[in-house]
């Protein structure tokens, strides 16, 4: 037992040895794999030179720099609203209880259609103040006809005759206002003594809203209980932000856009341009009218408006041909074959996976198009 303890012992140190110096062996005779970029390329300031068959090569797409045609969009949300001269909201004139309603919901109407009866102690007492204005303007017509005669005929006084005339323009002007108190409303020509108030509607249109209750007593101030409205046409406002102002210069065309019908596209045209700009939001409102004979349109929607501008001639790349340093933006330029420079651009708006280049290269021109950042190490 002594003898084979001793033994076991004296045998593990030269295992560990024996494994130590194997670890060590194996890292000294290990090699690194050597960079795919290792003399791949040469770099002589701006300029990246590949060196002959290296692996980069085939990893680059090139593309020609050329202009393309293409129209400026600006894109705004916008608001649906009804066009205010073709909108009525209709209240009672006066404080009374409603007798009678005429219309129903969605039905049209014109100028002049009933909509709703109310009866009222004071629409009864202007009809009241109207027919008291009447009859005595009839009145002062019969006794200024009357003075008239008597002086053709020389039985007449001058001074009564002009004091008739005085009180005959009295009266006449009373009966117009009492008349215009009610005209508004209600026919005069036709009204018969204590009928109630018929309101009617100013416009053509159909109804949109109709909280009328048969019954309700309305106080003079109540808000409407009728709207009237003609929604073949209607207006978006959209909001465009100042520094886009510009691209409203030259429009061709306007495009609405609505989330619930993705399918369907609807055309308008700018009818107003805001003069003044929001100071809370920096952005100008734009009216957009439209129609809307489908009724697809509906008031207080949100809508999505492309204001699509005059085509012009512009230069796109892709959007990985552009590469960054520090604060600036710079496309690989090749100037002979496998042969590159660095050429720094002024870029604006990207679309489509495009980055369209303001300045800095010329149409004809061949960059990198994808790949480039193999090269990115390059100094």
């Amino acid at each position: 037992m002594t003898i084979k303890s001793k033994r076991l012992r004296s045998g593990m140190p030269t295992m560990l040895i024996l494994t130590t110096a194997s670890v060590i062996l194996y890292s000294c005779s290990g090699k690194k794999e050597p960079s795919e970029n290792t003399n791949s390329y040469i770099t002589k300031g701006d300029t990246i030179a590949l060196q002959k068959n290296s692996p980069i090569t085939s990893k680059l797409k090139l593309y020609t720099v050329k202009e393309e045609e293409y129209s400026p969009n600006l894109i705004t949300v916008g608001t649906v609203k009804a066009i205010p001269n073709t909108y009525a909201e209709i209240a009672s004139p006066f404080a009374g209880r409603i007798l009678r309603s005429y219309v129903k919901l969605g039905q049209k109407v014109i100028p002049g259609s009933p909509l709703f009866s109310i009866s009222s102690i004071d629409y009864f007492a202007a009809q009241k103040d109207y027919r008291d204005a009447q009859q005595e303007y009839h009145q002062s017509e019969l006794n200024l006809k009357r003075q008239q005669d008597l002086l053709k005929h020389g039985v007449g006084i001058q001074r009564e005759t002009e004091e008739a005339a005085t009180e005959y323009q009295i009266k006449k002007t009373a009966l117009s206002n009492a008349s215009a108190a009610l005209g508004i409303f209600k026919n005069t020509g036709k009204m018969s003594a204590n009928t109630p108030l018929v309101v009617v509607s100013p416009i053509k249109g159909e109804v949109v809203t109709n909280n009328i209750v048969i019954g309700q007593y309305l106080k003079e101030d109540a808000p409407p209980i009728a709207v009237v409205a003609k929604l073949s046409k209607v207006w978006i406002a959209g909001q465009v932000k100042e520094k886009d102002i510009r691209f409203l210069q030259n429009l061709t065309g306007v495009e609405v856009n609505i989330s619930a019908l993705p399918d369907q596209k609807i055309t308008g045209k700018i009818y107003h341009i805001n003069e003044i700009v929001n100071e809370e939001t920096r952005s100008v409102e734009v009216l957009v009218e439209c129609d809307n004979n489908e009724r697809l349109l509906k008031p207080g929607m949100f809508v999505n408006v492309k204001f699509t501008n005059t085509s012009e001639k512009k230069i796109f790349v892709p959007a990985k041909a552009v590469l960054q340093f520090n604060d600036k933006n710079y496309v690989l330029v090749q100037t002979s074959k496998n042969e590159y420079v660095k050429k720094y651009v002024v870029t604006g708006i990207t679309e489509n996976d495009k980055i369209q280049i303001i300045n800095g290269l010329n149409s004809g021109e061949t960059i990198i198009s994808d790949g480039a950042f193999y090269l990115l190490d390059a100094k």
